[in-house]
């Protein structure tokens, strides 16, 4: 038996454990598994994207809903201060209101001459 130094001896284990692997085939995934895989995630997503969607559009609602109230609350401010119906340029001019207020829907809010406020 010849002496082998340490480099040598190494060389000669990884050689070993690289053949080994290359007859072992299960350390890959096999073509139908990763089909599968992407089967699975497509019907996930499928199923969240609908549902995320949906969320969404209430989320927008609410929120108008609140922007409606803030502004009837300021519009009935402007009335008990000045005794009139206000527009929606008096309540930014005298500063009830920063801005022209606006739906994350994208509608503009209005105040009608009987003093409601809507969409």
């Amino acid at each position: 038996m010849k002496k082998e130094t340490g480099f040598t001896l190494i060389e000669n284990r990884c050689t070993k454990f690289l053949s080994k692997i290359k007859q072992n085939s299960e350390f890959g995934f096999t073509l139908i598994e990763m089909l599968v895989v992407l089967l699975v995630i497509s019907v996930l997503l499928l199923i969240t994207i609908p549902n995320v969607t949906k969320h969404n559009q209430g989320i927008q609602k609410k929120g108008c809903e609140g922007l409606i109230n803030m502004v009837q609350a300021q519009a009935t401010s402007y009335h008990i201060d000045n005794q009139k119906i206000p527009t929606l340029q008096e309540l930014i001019d005298e500063g009830y209101l920063r801005e022209q207020p606006i739906c994350p829907n994208g509608d503009n809010v209005i105040i009608t001459s009987t003093g409601e406020v809507g969409t």
